[in-house]
C-alpha cells in the first residue's frame, strides 16, 4: 500500500481499520526521507531511533483501544529550528551550529508526541531562518530548498524543508515558522498547503527567535483540514512561553451555512508576475461560486517598511551575539555575513515609529476584515525563483508584499492553498487571511475552495 500523498484522515482510518501500521508508515516515510529527500536538500537529521520508538508505542496504544486523536501514529516533520531533546541536532540551518544539541523538546514538539504524532526527521532552513538578509537560495549549510516541481526551482525560505518534504510525499505533514513569508512562500512554491496561525496561537518556547514580535509556528500538509487537524494539537498557553494567549482553540470543520464574503485589495493582483496575476485572477472566479468577492482599498501607508523595520531591528538584536563574535562569517550565504552590521544601525526612534504605526494598522485592518471572511490575494506574488538567481534586491527588499506586511505585523491567520501552475509548469499560490482568531474561518473557507479544485491532489514529477 502506498502511503504518499495520503491525508492525515486518511492514513488515519487504515491505521484504526489495522490495514496500516504505524511502524511501517514511519519506516515508508525514513525510506523517501532518505532518498528523495536528499535530493530536495530537505532533510538535516533523520530521527531514525525516536521515531521508530514512538511508532511502536502507537502501534500498541491503538491495538489496546487507547486513541490520541487523528494525530495518533502519524509521522511528521519539524522545521530545523525547533529544540529536540535526545543527542537530535538543532542545527538552526547554521552550520556553526550543525552538531549543537539540546536537553528538551520545544513546546510544539512536545505537544506533537502527547498526540501520538511520529517525529521522523529534522527538515532543512534557511540559515537563521533568513534573519540575517539572504536574497539567494544558496542559504543554508545543507544546501539551496528545492522544489519538487522542477530540481532547478527554489522551494522556498525559510522553511524550505517542511515545504520540500510535504510537496513530495515524504511525511503527511510538517512544522515550519513564518516571521513574514516563511510559511506561506514554501506552500507555495511546493504545491502545498499552509497554515500561519494568529500571533500567539502557537507557543514557540523552545523554537529560535528571529523577531520577538512577528514569530510565528504553523502547519504545512496537502490539504486544509490536515492543518487545521494539526493546529488543534498544537495551539494554547504555554506557562514557558508569556505570548502564547490563554485562548482555547478547537478545529471545527463544518462550514458556516451561508455565502462567504472575500476582499480583494486594489493593486495586488497588478503588483504579481503575469502568471501569477492571471493564475489568480481565474481563481476568484471560482471563489464568486462560493460567496461574494469585493474590491476594496487600504489606507496608503508604508506597510511595507514598518514592517521591515520591525523585523530587522529585532532581529539584530536577536543575533547580537553571533554578529559580535564573528562567528556569522561561517554562514553559506555571502550577504548573510555582512548585512547584520547594517542592520545595528536602525534607530530606536525608528523602531518605535514602526511599532506605533502597527497599531494604525493593526487597528485599520480588523476594521476592514469585520465586514469579510477573509481577504484573498496571492500566496507570493511570484512564482518559486530559479536557484542561481537573486530573488531579493538589496535596495527595494524584494517584490511587493503588502498581504505579507499586514498579516504578520498584525498577526493574522492566512492558509496558502495551490492554485494552478505557470506554463512551465510551478504551482501557485492563493491565501485567504482572516482576523485575529478566526483560523476556522479561513480554513473553512480554504477547504471550500479544495473541495471545489483538485490543485492539491496534483502529484510533482520529483515525488
Amino acid at each position: 500500500m502506498s502511503v504518499a500523498f495520503r491525508t492525515i484522515r486518511e492514513l488515519g482510518a487504515d491505521l484504526r481499520a489495522g490495514r496500516l501500521s504505524p511502524v511501517a508508515l514511519a519506516e515508508a516515510c525514513l525510506h523517501r526521507l532518505d532518498t528523495i529527500g536528499g535530493k530536495l536538500n530537505a532533510v538535516v537529521t533523520l530521527t531514525r531511533e525516536r521515531a521508530l520508538e514512538q511508532a511502536r508505542r502507537a502501534e500498541a496504544e491503538l491495538k489496546a483501544g487507547r486513541d490520541r486523536g487523528p494525530l495518533h501514529g502519524i509521522p511528521y516533520g519539524a522545521k530545523d529550528l525547533l529544540a529536540t531533546s535526545g543527542g537530535i541536532p538543532t542545527t538552526w540551518g547554521a552550520a556553526p551550529f550543525r552538531d549543537r544539541c539540546f536537553t528538551y523538546d520545544a513546546t510544539v514538539i512536545r505537544h506533537l508526541e502527547e498526540a501520538g504524532a511520529v517525529l521522523v526527521a529534522k527538515l532543512a532552513m534557511v540559515e537563521f531562518a533568513g534573519g540575517m538578509g539572504y536574497r539567494q537560495p544558496n542559504a543554508s549549510f545543507t544546501g539551496p530548498g528545492i522544489s519538487p516541481w522542477s530540481p532547478d526551482a527554489w522551494s522556498g525560505g525559510s522553511s524550505s524543508g517542511s515545504g520540500s518534504a510535504v510537496g513530495a510525499g515524504l511525511v503527511p505533514f510538517a512544522i515550519g515558522s513564518e516571521t513574514w513569508g516563511s510559511i506561506l512562500s514554501p506552500a507555495a512554491y511546493c504545491g502545498v498547503t499552509g497554515l500561519r496561525p494568529t500571533y500567539g496561537r502557537v507557543s514557540r518556547h523552545g523554537a529560535m527567535a528571529l523577531c520577538w514580535t512577528l514569530d510565528k509556528l504553523g502547519p504545512l500538509a496537502l490539504t486544509a483540514d490536515d492543518c487545521g487537524l494539526v493546529l488543534d494539537a498544537i495551539a494554547g498557553a504555554d506557562p514557558a512561553d508569556a505570548t502564547a494567549a490563554v485562548r482555547h482553540y478547537r478545529y471545527e470543520d463544518r462550514e458556516p451555512g451561508r455565502p462567504f464574503r472575500f476582499a480583494v485589495v486594489r493593486g495586488t493582483l497588478e503588483a504579481a508576475q503575469p502568471a501569477v496575476r492571471e493564475t489568480v485572477g481565474r481563481a476568484l472566479d471560482t471563489l464568486r461560486t462560493l460567496g461574494s468577492v469585493e474590491e476594496i482599498a487600504l489606507p496608503d501607508l508604508p506597510y511595507e517598511a514598518m514592517t521591515r523595520v520591525i523585523l530587522w531591528a529585532e532581529g539584530a538584536s536577536a543575533v547580537e551575539s553571533l554578529t559580535e563574535s564573528g562567528a556569522i562569517a561561517q554562514l553559506t550565504a555571502p550577504e548573510d555575513r555582512v548585512t547584520p552590521y547594517a542592520r545595528d544601525a536602525i534607530l530606536a526612534k525608528d523602531y518605535v515609529r514602526a511599532l506605533r504605526l502597527r497599531g494604525v494598522v493593526a487597528r485599520e485592518i480588523d476594521r476592514v476584515l469585520s465586514r469579510f471572511d477573509a481577504i484573498v490575494g496571492p500566496s507570493r506574488a511570484a512564482v518559486g525563483p530559479r536557484l542561481g538567481e537573486e530573488f531579493r534586491s538589496p535596495i527595494r527588499g524584494g517584490a511587493a508584499d503588502v498581504l505579507g506586511a499586514i498579516g504578520n505585523a498584525a498577526g493574522l491567520p492566512s492558509v496558502g492553498v495551490p492554485c494552478g501552475f505557470t506554463p512551465e509548469g510551478l504551482p501557485i499560490g492563493l491565501q485567504f487571511m482572516g482576523r485575529a482568531w478566526d483560523e476556522n474561518i479561513v480554513l473553512a473557507a480554504a477547504r471550500a475552495w479544495q473541495a471545489r479544485t483538485d490543485f492539491h491532489r496534483r502529484r510533482p514529477p520529483l515525488a
